[in-house]
């Protein structure tokens, strides 16, 4: 490169020549926001044959998730640190950060103080006005952030990953009308009514249910705010009060409970039942021709879309729309496709 363009480039970075020097030859000493001005100008002039990867500053990206011990969520963090180790250290930087969901006001802090030292971020959160101001400062220092599994509409942020979660409620509403043909109860059970995942899903599954089975009649929605013995006493009760369920529909945790419960009232394998998420416990349901559907949402194409939007946003500024570059295929899985 020529000195003229060296000084070009430095005058449109707002730095000296030297530091477009040290920041294009590798040779260390420029904070990353400095490295990215420098990069972002290069970029700009054309200068693409400098930016391969082996000389690109690593991006620094924090993911929040939920501290929740849920198998859902477990995952989410493994594939997430498989997608970091498979893309390189100098690429990316990814930290992973762990908040139990009862605790808003301390992810709202952490997002504030991320936002000064990373460069995106990836956040699982749920639909607190603490949250929505936390996310405003995000956008207003320029610091991009995606957002996964439960969408906040009314929070600035570039994208979300996730599936349509009222869309599953429908779905699963569909496949329950379509498997009960002749009267009977359907219970509802969810860990939290209170999370907006949980409310599309239910509210899908109502609409569903109500347009295509007349001949089903929805019982009371039991909420066990993800308590399992809770929900296990919910359904205890529920069951003693209805000699004619034919469907249980399970919007989150507790599917072993649920199950042993199923158990000691017969109904295990002779009502229909559906839950989400494909894991040991649902898998050896299915397996044994006991649970009749499970929607598995795919941590792995979660951790996979929100990891390379922002890439592809952070390294070339790319606009991604709002749901349908994140949109998560929803997995139907039954006793025949089971993996």
């Amino acid at each position: 490169m020529k000195k003229l363009t060296l000084e070009m480039l430095a005058k449109m970075a707002g730095v000296g020549v030297a530091t477009v020097d040290r920041v294009l030859n590798e040779r260390g000493g420029v904070s990353p926001e400095t490295t990215r001005k420098v990069l972002k100008a290069a970029r700009e002039m054309g200068l693409k044959r400098l930016l391969s990867e082996e000389y690109r500053h690593p991006w620094q990206i924090e993911v929040f998730l939920s501290a929740n011990v849920s198998f859902f969520f477990k995952r989410l963090a493994k594939e997430f640190a498989d997608i970091a180790g498979g893309l390189g250290y100098r690429r990316i930087t990814l930290h992973r950060t762990f908040i139990p969901e009862s605790q808003p006001e301390k992810l709202a802090q952490y997002l504030i103080e991320s936002s000064e030292k990373r460069d995106g971020i990836i956040v699982f959160a749920h639909d607190y006005p603490i949250i929505h101001e936390a996310l405003k400062i995000c956008h207003s220092r320029g610091v991009p952030v995606v957002t996964i599994v439960t969408d906040l509409p009314e929070a600035p942020r570039l994208c979300h990953a996730g599936i349509n979660q009222y869309q599953a409620g429908r779905t699963a509403g569909l496949l329950m009308s379509k498997a009960v043909n002749k009267p009977g109860d359907v219970i509802m059970i969810s860990g939290r009514v209170d999370y907006r995942a949980h409310q599309q899903r239910i509210a899908g599954f109502r609409e569903a249910l109500a347009l295509r089975a007349p001949h089903l009649r929805l019982r009371e929605l039991l909420s066990g705010q993800d308590q399992r013995e809770v929900i296990r006493m919910l359904l205890e009760e529920s069951l003693t009060r209805s000699r004619q369920v034919a469907g249980i529909y399970n919007t989150g945790v507790g599917n072993s409970e649920i199950k042993e419960v199923l158990q000691q009232h017969q109904l295990l394998g002779d009502c229909i039942y559906i839950t989400h998420e494909l894991y040991s416990v649902t898998r050896n349901l299915l397996q044994n021709d006991l649970l009749s559907f499970t929607l598995d949402q795919n941590a792995r194409q979660h951790a996979t879309l929100a990891t390379h939007i922002l890439l592809r946003h952070l390294e070339e500024g790319y606009q991604p729309d709002l749901y349908l570059d994140g949109k998560v295929a929803l997995k139907i899985v039954t006793a025949e496709n089971v993996d």
